[in-house]
């Protein structure tokens, strides 16, 4: 039937576009899976936050809040001061928290404060995870709550104010605990986590899926597919980027309530969506890699050139594998620019695509250059656009 080859073609193009949208939907869920999953980025991230000075500011601010909301500063300055200048116990106190706060945000800037608040990061996803994931040996889903302890930076808050031989007794063991979750959102936050654990690997193997689906269906369309599903790549990694800098305004705005915090949060979430940005950039990088792969099988005269002058060595497999692996080698195992060559298995999945790729080009370029001979570029370029040789004519025989 005439018609088959196009419905083919409207079947192929229709699974690559649904291939595309599956895949912007995964560099989100890659995204919120790496952050809030993994322990290092969560405590990577936090590190780079404080590095921050408006969240210096902030928390800063916190920690000298909860020096003075735990601590009677001036009742335990009266008791410290003779009985005739006992009176100037409340102005001292008012000065000093002046001090504590410089002292706070001195002390945020130091590395050994910053590896502290990021530890105490650490520890406090580590406990997350475990009771989202039911609980371990040291983790009751009980009471499910866990909370991130910064007691830590508020007795160097008080040791860098002068306060430390004062009131470092004074401190309750809940000073400075932010609650991160609490056992009436338990059940909710395990659901949600069972989801976010997987959905990542269904929704890239979903897409991978759909579009070898869609080369199968349409054989004499699958270098057209290939293009299209690298341009599906590149418009997934930006809107993926657009949408990341729209949910931001809408963030920075709903948590903002005064102009005073909005650089902290503003901050807060251009460091927090640092992966997303690493993971819609490498997605826009793979597109590109596929779309230029499909002008190189091309028709243009271009490509085959190029093919042409590549065909000799292209034809040698340990050549041609040779120089791929070096490739590789230089760019997934040195260079490693995208957070899948950063990690082992999805690293050995671009490898194994790429090679899928490259040995279909090989194969093509061995089918159409056969007798191809190791020429420079000038001699490839005069191949490719010389014109077929007429056939040669009998001589006519000589009269008697």
């Amino acid at each position: 039937m005439p018609q088959e080859p196009t419905r083919r073609r409207g079947l192929a193009l229709t699974l690559v576009i649904l291939a595309s949208v599956i895949a912007f939907i995964a560099i989100l869920s890659i995204w919120v899976n790496r952050q809030l999953l993994n322990t290092d980025n969560w405590a990577t991230t936090s590190g780079r936050l404080l590095e921050q000075p408006t969240v210096r500011n902030e928390v800063s601010g916190y920690l000298v809040d909860q020096l003075y909301a735990n601590v009677d500063v001036e009742a335990k300055l009266r008791e410290a001061l003779p009985p005739q200048v006992q009176a100037l116990a409340g102005p001292a106190a008012g000065a000093l928290r002046n001090v504590a706060e410089r002292a706070a945000l001195e002390a945020l800037s130091r590395p050994r404060v910053q590896l502290a608040w990021e530890e105490a990061n650490r520890r406090a996803h580590r406990r997350l995870l475990q009771v989202l994931e039911g609980g371990g040996p040291n983790v009751s889903t009980a009471n499910g709550v866990v909370t991130l302890d910064l007691k830590q930076l508020l007795t160097e808050t008080q040791a860098r104010a002068g306060l430390g031989g004062r009131l470092s007794g004074a401190l309750p063991a809940s000073a400075a605990q932010i609650t991160v979750l609490r056992s009436d959102q338990l059940s909710a936050a395990q659901d949600g986590f069972k989801i976010l654990r997987s959905l990542p690997i269904v929704l890239v193997s979903l897409s991978l899926l759909l579009f070898a689906i869609a080369l199968w269906v349409s054989p004499g369309w699958r270098r057209r597919a290939v293009r299209a599903y690298g341009v599906g790549f590149i418009a997934a990694g930006s809107l993926a980027l657009i949408a990341g800098a729209l949910l931001g305004d809408s963030v920075v705005n709903s948590l903002a309530r005064t102009e005073a915090t909005r650089p902290a949060i503003a901050d807060t979430w251009t460091v927090s969506t640092t992966l997303l940005r690493e993971v819609s950039v490498a997605t826009i990088g793979y597109g590109v890699l596929m779309f230029l792969g499909a002008l190189l099988a091309g028709p243009t005269s271009t490509a085959a050139t190029i093919r042409r002058f590549l065909a000799p060595y292209l034809r040698e497999p340990a050549i041609a594998y040779g120089g791929l692996l070096v490739l590789l080698a230089v760019g997934i195992l040195w260079w490693a620019p995208t957070p899948a060559t950063r990690n082992p298995v999805t690293a050995i999945l671009l490898a194994v695509l790429i090679a899928i790729g490259f040995e279909g080009l090989r194969r093509m370029t061995a089918r159409e250059f056969p007798d191809a001979e190791r020429v420079g570029w000038a001699g490839a370029r005069e191949a490719v656009h010389r014109p077929p040789a007429a056939p040669e004519q009998d001589k006519p025989l000589p009269a008697p």
